[in-house]
């Protein structure tokens, strides 16, 4: 069984209340829980929240609600207080601020888990082809072995190129931030000691391989385009504009 769960918060720092607004006449947490619906790995999906606005928003668009303590640190510690009372086997969290989520991305990174009984975490990557992603540290890079286990995330180019620029052989993978964990693995993960490394780079998946534990990396398609302030959602809401006006087209 693969529980799917989106955590939203109405406090957030750079755009409060986000999730509530209004995209093509729908809240961006309703965009964000139809497209996940559309995922055929999920057995159940729910929206996990402190906020009884959220609430009352979700439930009056079906979802189904699970309230959580409102003074968590972390989506993640959200995701796996939502879990407790689940008897999944695998978690997926999935952004509260992505109303343009791929359901393909989702099946992608759950498949990871449900294939490998000893994977215990998976999240996704893109290989970068925006002119300056690699220097942007807002975009976090990825490495990984011929396995596809993440060696290291960071927020510097990784890797360097000491012969010069990126080419076939070389091409640079930012981070898309969709996580899938075995549920026992996720219960414990808030408790687990936070390394030098995290502290660092202020990038939470490091604390799994500071740790000592594997995370698989499927390479996607999916651009990930979170909102994160007014006018990423003005970006969004054009990108929405453009796919309804191609719909209508053909």
């Amino acid at each position: 069984m693969v529980l799917g769960v989106i955590p939203a918060r109405y406090a957030s720092t750079r755009f409060p209340g986000k999730a509530l607004v209004t995209l093509q006449n729908k809240p961006i947490l309703q965009h964000v829980w139809e497209r996940a619906r559309l995922s055929t790995s999920l057995s159940e999906l729910v929206v996990a929240t402190d906020d009884e606005r959220i609430a009352d928003c979700a439930r009056g668009f079906g979802a189904i609600v699970v309230m959580t303590r409102g003074d968590h640190v972390s989506g993640t510690d959200r995701v796996a207080e939502a879990a407790l009372g689940s008897k999944c086997e695998v978690v997926v969290n999935i952004q509260g601020d992505e109303p343009l989520i791929d359901p393909a991305a989702i099946d992608l990174a759950a498949q990871a888990l449900i294939d490998d009984p000893m994977l215990v975490m998976s999240t996704l990557k893109k290989r970068v082809e925006r002119d300056g992603e690699v220097a942007n540290p807002n975009v976090v890079k990825v490495v990984c072995d011929f396995k596809g286990d993440a060696l290291y995330f960071s927020r510097s180019p990784i890797p360097y190129l000491r012969g010069g620029d990126a080419g076939e052989e070389t091409p640079y993978y930012k981070h898309i931030g969709l996580y899938v964990y075995r549920r026992e693995f996720l219960s414990g993960y808030s408790a687990m000691p936070i390394g030098v490394l995290e502290l660092a780079e202020c990038l939470e998946q490091l604390r799994a391989l500071e740790n000592g534990y594997r995370i698989r990396v499927l390479e996607t398609g999916y651009e990930s385009m979170g909102v994160d302030t007014p006018e990423d959602l003005e970006r969004v809401r054009e990108l929405l504009e453009e796919r309804m006006t191609g719909i209508g087209k053909s």
